[in-house]
């Protein structure tokens, strides 16, 4: 080999001296066959004179290089590889293709889930980061490092950091009337890091679990991916209505359901606790939105009108904060709080302490009270412009559904291909998140789920524009 490659490899090696780089230089050119037993190195000489090294660096790593086997030096002939590397078999590809369990063959089969890095028209369930309080959040998080320093840097708890426990269980307790103390109050990455906890934790291949038909994805996504058998509940005005037989979890969205929004009654809500007392089973509250309501005051979490309930509730931050947080929370009965927490230090361990204890001080000191407070005033404002954008100038095609709260209105499609549409859509720039695959069923109803809270009115009406257009030509089309 000459010293030309040789230099190419050298100038991709960066870690240590010079003599360690041209060892490692040296050594990557022997392991990937370049440089091959019995060929002879460039002279000493002349390779410092091609990298542009003393040779006296050079000498010192030949001498390196011979103390370790890969090269041998022999007196008025030269320098010399060796060693033989053994060849590299050729990969083999799997005549069947990559195998996976049955399980993880389940979890590719959901198709992911990807959520936008940066919220577009229409993306659902993106809040507004603009009007985040960045310069209270920088100074908390300065001040935190300045007083914790070490002591947020090291392992922690695997449920949770203390502080942001106790602020999260005074706050549940004041705000959705949750029954609980700061030690019943687990701190995750995300709520579908709870869902994957409980499955893991309550389901064994075929048990049954019942989910509001349509529904979340990301919760049918976490069942089945246990061997679950899910089964689909269908809706009336009061919410949820229970299945014949039993099961062993029940997910629910109570106070604000996913995707229609349609809250479920006080009688339904008691009836449910009732039913699970009966059955033995548990009962999953998934309280995604809670804090945006616009029309009325939410009525109190699930979990809270009766004492010692068999109900998990479980929320996030990405909503209320924003995405990049990864904090989630879960309350759960006394009994359950030993072997939840074992169960998440076998997953990961334990969540990074620093961002949990800057939420604590966000939280006490009356900042994420205030946030909400002009969030939910912000997305308000924006869900009426949506609302009358839809009712005005998309009749013929769209009907929107009851939308009291969230980040997102659910429309039904009229007339045209939802799929087209959709894929039609993106070309022009439009995000417009499918209603019918939150369907398990084979009866689907076509539609869009439409986020708002990321778009300012100006960009609600922009985007209202494109779809106009799009509805229009899918009308032309039709006649």
């Amino acid at each position: 080999m000459t010293s030309s490659p040789l230099l190419t490899l050298f100038s991709h090696q960066s870690q240590g001296g010079l003599r360690d780089r041209l060892c490692g230089t040296l050594r990557q050119a022997i392991a990937s066959g370049h440089l091959r037993y019995g060929q002879k190195v460039p002279s000493s000489r002349q390779l410092a004179t091609d990298l542009g090294l003393s040779r006296v660096t050079v000498e010192a790593a030949y001498a390196q290089l011979e103390s370790e086997g890969y090269l041998q030096r022999h007196s008025g002939r030269g320098t010399f590889v060796a060693i033989a590397m053994p060849q590299r078999a050729p990969t083999v590809q799997p005549r069947n293709g990559l195998r996976f369990s049955a399980r993880g063959s389940q979890v590719l089969a959901t198709g992911g889930c990807q959520d936008p890095p940066f919220p577009h028209a229409f993306a659902a369930g993106s809040p507004e980061l603009r009007a985040f309080p960045h310069t209270q959040w920088r100074r908390i998080s300065a001040s935190v490092q300045r007083s914790l320093a070490s002591k947020v840097m090291g392992y922690g708890d695997p449920c949770g950091y203390a502080p942001l426990r106790q602020a999260l269980a005074d706050y549940l307790a004041l705000s959705r009337g949750v029954r609980c103390s700061a030690e019943q109050v687990l701190i995750l990455t995300s709520s579908q890091q709870a869902l994957q906890l409980l499955a893991l934790m309550f389901l064994d291949s075929g048990d049954d679990v019942w989910l509001e038909e349509p529904g979340y994805p990301g919760a049918r996504n976490a069942f089945l991916a246990a061997g679950a058998r899910c089964r689909a509940m269908p809706l009336d005005e009061a919410g949820a209505v229970p299945l014949e037989g039993s099961a062993k979890l029940v997910y629910l969205t109570p106070s604000h359901h996913y995707p229609t929004g349609t809250p479920m009654s006080l009688a339904r809500r008691l009836a449910w606790l009732a039913w699970a007392r009966q059955q033995d089973s548990w009962l999953i509250e998934d309280d995604y939105d809670s804090e945006f309501h616009y029309d009325e005051r939410p009525q109190p979490a699930l979990q809270g009108l009766e004492a010692d309930s068999r109900v998990i509730s479980l929320g996030t931050f990405s909503k209320t904060l924003f995405p990049s947080l990864r904090l989630a929370w879960m309350v759960v009965p006394p009994a359950l709080v030993d072997a939840l927490g074992r169960a998440r230090s076998v997953l990961d361990g334990h969540g990074a302490l620093l961002p949990q204890a800057i939420t604590a001080e966000f939280i006490q000191q009356g900042h994420f009270a205030s946030h909400l407070r002009l969030m939910r005033q912000l997305y308000h404002s924006r869900r009426d412009v949506l609302l009358q954008q839809l009712t005005t100038r998309c009749a013929p095609w769209l009907t929107p559904l009851p939308a009291a709260g969230g980040l997102q209105l659910t429309v039904r499609l009229l007339q045209g291909d939802e799929a087209a549409l959709t894929t039609q859509g993106q070309a022009q720039g439009l995000l417009l998140p499918r209603l019918s695959p939150l369907y398990a069923g084979q009866t689907r109803q076509p539609g869009w789920i439409l986020g708002f809270a990321a778009l300012t009115p100006g960009e609600i009406v922009s985007a209202c524009d494109k779809l106009v257009t799009l509805l229009s030509r899918c009308g032309q089309n039709a006649r």
